[in-house]
């Protein structure tokens, strides 16, 4: 008996150094993150620069770069600094090292970024299909419509509207001779397959954005669900995450072909101005009234946006907003009068910021669009430049089809020098290297097109459009006007992972503040605690010296949760609290079956050794049945719940199974220990 008992106390203690061995990193990690933001606190009252800066500056790895540079001029605190910095980094590798192994916190607990991106289906069929006129635009665009008035299935409704325009999808999609039942099907399989291959390129993106254990899963068939603990900065995640980063290298169409389609606008806008016809037009560039405006040169002035159609601001009865055009050439040119040459910086096309929004729709109202070349397109540049004071966009008239393709990219790296739009040395630009195949390509273009520009065109923007000196047979492409070195990066980020298989675009995002995070955190152990005190108290008064024994196992019973959320790098959420919360309950719920039937075998007289042995031999079943109906319910809310849901069916899960070991094993080890070595006529029960 007693070899037995010591085996069995010797798996006790096995698993409680073993749950104090996996929670280890997350006990230190708390305390190496103390250090860590001290000495950021004090590297930051030295430098001047705010804790966030040197945070950012750390995570890039230019700390020591920027504070070299802060304290360039002060040596004496530069030593002192460079002292913090070194250590800085070495608790920082620390924590890398540690956080991989602890208790990672949720998005409600610790703050961060919630995105939800779904695949943008319109588009992934214009990518896949083969051949693309007005009709198929029209069907395309009528399947948008319906499925989000009926939220029906885009395949379905997709197939019915070509059913009904009397086309067969053979005609833009598959091989000729397919029916459109194996078109749908092969089209179905290929969105599944881009939504993986896309969710496999947001992870790798993610992965290189830096974000400690990210968590990126499916939501539904057609969504995809980020959640970045940690990160407070939407836009730049969504920047680095949500772009397309469709690279492509477009020609720009001759300046003869550029002035006779802007001559036809012009006669298009003309004709509109004559007849007086309204368009949503008068909707957009809306400009603050109460600003006082700038002084302008001699040949602008403002004008109403609904004077382009020869309307008067008075009779439309609302604030249409205004735009700054030509004076001089307003009546003859309406549409020209809307842009800017802009000699000595650009020979390309310049709009005033405040007039893109009226400039993008007329390009876009269905007379103007009949008028451009059917193999050209009108881009806008990716950023604005800055002139005076001013900002303008540029507006490029290039070829639709590209020459080259970002997917012969091999590498994408930052570099600083001049660039093509600033002759300063130390403008962030993006060196782009292509493969053998791209390389012969690219020397093909630029060897047959010597004089002409090269727009680099990304997701729809020009970010470059150099001019081609001579034939490039290097494969080497460079991407300049960039604002800043972060963006730079990001970009070089995107361009090196690649292309998103399909399109996506963000429907829900949330951002939960660290502040918010850490309330959520205190209110959580707080409510833990007092649950937790309550039912101690409660039972070391009710079952005195077995309820000290129930206690015990009760506090084991949390120390195995939180080691097994260490062991299987789980995710603590305030829900998965609720779960340990609820836990606490169950776990003092098996040992008082276990005492009251204890009691009720002392009551029919039998010894305190044969008391113990039938209540719990008897007890079990009823805790077993309890504990199993209760698991197989947590495991339906892990199956088929998401996100908070699932983190309390977690913890609810670990709990209970810890509960049978804690509960029925562990106090029996502890009562057997009691019995064995120090026998008793009557039990403190």
């Amino acid at each position: 008996m007693q070899k037995r008992l010591l085996y069995r106390s010797l798996i006790v203690v096995a698993v409680i150094i073993l749950a104090l061995v996996e929670l280890y990193p997350t006990f230190r990690l708390g305390s190496l993150k103390g250090q860590l933001d001290q000495k950021i606190q004090q590297l930051s009252e030295i430098t001047g620069l705010t804790p966030a800066d040197l945070r950012n500056a750390l995570g890039t790895g230019a700390l020591e770069g920027m504070v070299r540079r802060v304290l360039a001029d002060k040596p004496d605190k530069l030593d002192q600094a460079s002292a913090l910095v070194d250590e800085i980094i070495q608790l920082n590798e620390k924590i890398g090292k540690y956080e991989s192994k602890a208790i990672k916190k949720g998005l409600d607990l610790q703050g961060g970024t919630y995105l939800v991106y779904e695949v943008d289906l319109p588009k992934l069929m214009e990518q896949l299909a083969h051949n693309k006129d007005e009709r198929f635009e029209k069907i395309i665009q009528q399947t948008v419509q319906e499925m989000e008035a009926t939220n029906g299935d885009f395949f379905d409704l997709l197939r019915k509207n070509f059913e009904a325009n009397n086309l067969r999808l053979s005609r833009y999609f598959g091989s000729r001779g397919q029916s459109d039942d194996k078109i749908i099907s092969d089209l179905r399989k290929e969105a599944e397959d881009a939504i993986d291959r896309t969710l496999e390129k947001l992870r790798f993106r993610v992965d290189q954005f830096g974000v400690s254990e990210p968590s990126i899963h499916k939501q539904g068939s057609h969504r995809i669900v980020v959640e970045l603990a940690g990160i407070q900065d939407v836009e730049r995640a969504k920047r680095i995450i949500g772009t397309t980063a469709l690279l492509e290298f477009k020609l720009e169409r001759d300046p003869e072909v550029v002035q006779a389609t802007l001559q036809a606008i012009d006669r298009v806008m003309r004709n509109l101005r004559s007849s007086g016809k309204d368009t949503a037009l008068t909707q957009v560039a809306q400009v603050d009234t109460t600003k006082e405006a700038k002084p302008k040169a001699a040949n602008e002035k403002e004008v109403d946006v609904s004077e382009l159609f020869g309307g008067k601001p008075e009779a439309t009865g609302q604030d249409t907003g205004n735009v700054v055009v030509d004076q001089q050439t307003f009546e003859e040119r309406p549409f020209t009068s809307l842009l800017r040459q802009l000699p000595g910086v650009t020979s390309e096309i310049a709009v005033p910021a405040q007039n893109v929004k009226a400039v993008d729709r007329i390009l876009h109202l269905p007379e103007v669009q009949a008028v451009i070349p059917r193999d050209a397109e009108f881009l806008w540049s990716r950023s604005p430049i800055n002139i005076g004071g001013e900002q303008y966009y540029l507006l490029y008239l290039v070829k639709k089809e590209p020459e080259l393709v970002g997917k012969y990219i091999t590498s994408a790296n930052v570099r600083v020098g001049a660039s093509q739009t600033s002759l300063r040395g130390n403008e962030p630009k993006v060196i782009l290297n292509l493969n053998s195949q791209g390389a012969r390509i690219f020397a093909r273009v630029t060897g047959a097109n010597v004089g002409k520009k090269l727009a680099i065109v990304l997701d729809d923007r020009v970010a470059s459009a150099p001019n081609i000196r001579e034939r490039i047979p290097s494969g080497t492409a460079q991407i300049d006007g960039m604002a800043n070195m972060e963006e730079a990066k990001d970009l070089a980020l995107v361009l090196r992972t690649g292309a998103l298989p399909a399109p996506v675009k963000v429907i829900e995002e949330r951002t939960v503040g660290p502040s918010l995070g850490q309330d959520s955190i205190d209110r959580g152990e707080r409510a833990a605690m007092i649950g937790a005190i309550l039912i101690v108290v409660f039972m070391v008064v009710y079952y005195r010296l077995a309820g000290l024994i129930a206690d015990f196992a009760l506090a084991l019973n949390i120390l195995l949760i939180l080691a097994a959320l260490a062991a299987f790098h789980a995710t603590l959420t305030l829900p998965g609290i609720a779960g340990i919360t609820l836990t606490i309950g169950m776990a003092v719920d098996a040992n008082v079956l276990i005492f009251e039937r204890i009691r009720e075998e002392l009551r029919t007289g039998k010894t305190v050794r044969a008391a113990v042995d039938a209540g719990f031999s008897r007890a079990f079943v009823t805790i077993l049945d309890a504990n199993v109906t209760t698991l197989l319910t947590a495991l339906v809310l892990y199956q088929f719940g998401t996100g908070p849901i699932r983190g309390f069916a977690v913890t609810l899960s670990i709990g209970l199974i810890a509960n049978m070991f804690t509960a029925v094993y562990v106090s029996r080890v502890i009562f057997d220990f009691i019995l064995e070595y120090r026998p008793v006529a009557k039990l403190s029960i």
